[in-house]
């Protein structure tokens, strides 16, 4: 178990390499006509802020744990044997492109397959969310609190579109027309990494996606799991963001609800 000084200094190392990020991404936003950048592929893109925020956030990191691996969305993918820093630099790239203000920082500590340290910084507000294995969640320096049960009626859930999963189309709407049928209504913001923070605050009630990528999520499973927040694959086994495409999570009440409509319209879908 990590101690208090080591969470304390480490933590502090992930909001300063989170800062230097955006440092590097506000400056530059808003200043081009939407669409610039490059396409990794068909339906990503990347551009030289990403690259260079990647770059100051390793720079900061290595110093603060010389010996854990990087397993980053730009530069570098390892996973080490013991710690690993998992690394969204700009999670929301295509918002950011598009001067879309809905974008984050995504940072954090894996150990033994599991998230033991984790940050989000959303640099246009400063809202800053942070959360450590047995220490709880926070938002802004203040304590999220456990979630309590809701009925589904009342629920806000988000999802994210099929862009990258081709074939899945036909499920994604099916598992659409179900939630808007058991819920209050459904939200599409473009950065997953903001939305598992934005449920573990309570501010979204549910959530689901398919090939979510480590670095989308590595840092809001954990505040999920300090929130009493359930979460699993559409096969209903416990998620392993290294292997698995399919997510889905939840309060108690809603969760429920949205493992029955993906695992109705998807099917037992890892």
């Amino acid at each position: 178990m990590m101690d208090e000084s080591s969470r304390g200094f480490l933590l502090g190392a992930m909001e300063r390499a989170a800062r230097a990020a955006a440092a590097i991404q506000l400056p530059e936003f808003r200043k081009r006509d939407p669409g610039w950048g490059d396409a990794k592929d068909s339906s990503d893109f990347v551009s030289f802020v990403d690259l260079e925020s990647e770059k100051a956030i390793r720079r900061i990191l290595d110093a603060a744990l010389p010996s854990a691996a990087f397993f980053g969305e730009e530069t570098e993918r390892s996973l080490g044997a013991g710690a690993t820093w998992v690394v969204d630099p700009l999670d929301g790239t295509t918002n950011y492109l598009s001067g879309y203000d809905h974008f984050a920082v995504s940072i954090a500590l894996w150990e033994e397959g599991c998230p033991v340290l984790g940050l989000v910084l959303k640099p246009v507000d400063g809202e800053l969310f942070t959360a450590s294995r047995g220490g709880g969640a926070f938002r802004n320096g203040e304590r999220l609190h456990t979630a309590t049960f809701l009925e589904p009626r009342g629920a806000l859930v988000g999802t994210g579109t099929p862009y990258r999963s081709p074939g899945t189309e036909d499920a994604f709407f099916g598992t659409t027309r179900r939630v808007l049928g058991a819920c209050r209504d459904i939200r599409r913001t473009g950065s997953a990494a903001l939305d598992l923070s934005h449920l573990a605050s309570g501010f979204l009630q549910g959530f689901w996606e398919v090939d979510l990528q480590p670095y989308d999520v590595a840092a809001g499973l954990l505040m999920l799991s300090e929130t009493g927040h359930g979460y699993r694959n559409f096969a209903g086994d416990a998620y392993d963001p290294f292997r698995h495409r399919t997510f889905v999570a939840g309060r108690p009440g809603v969760f429920e609800v949205l493992r029955e409509a993906v695992l109705a319209e998807y099917g037992p879908l890892e």
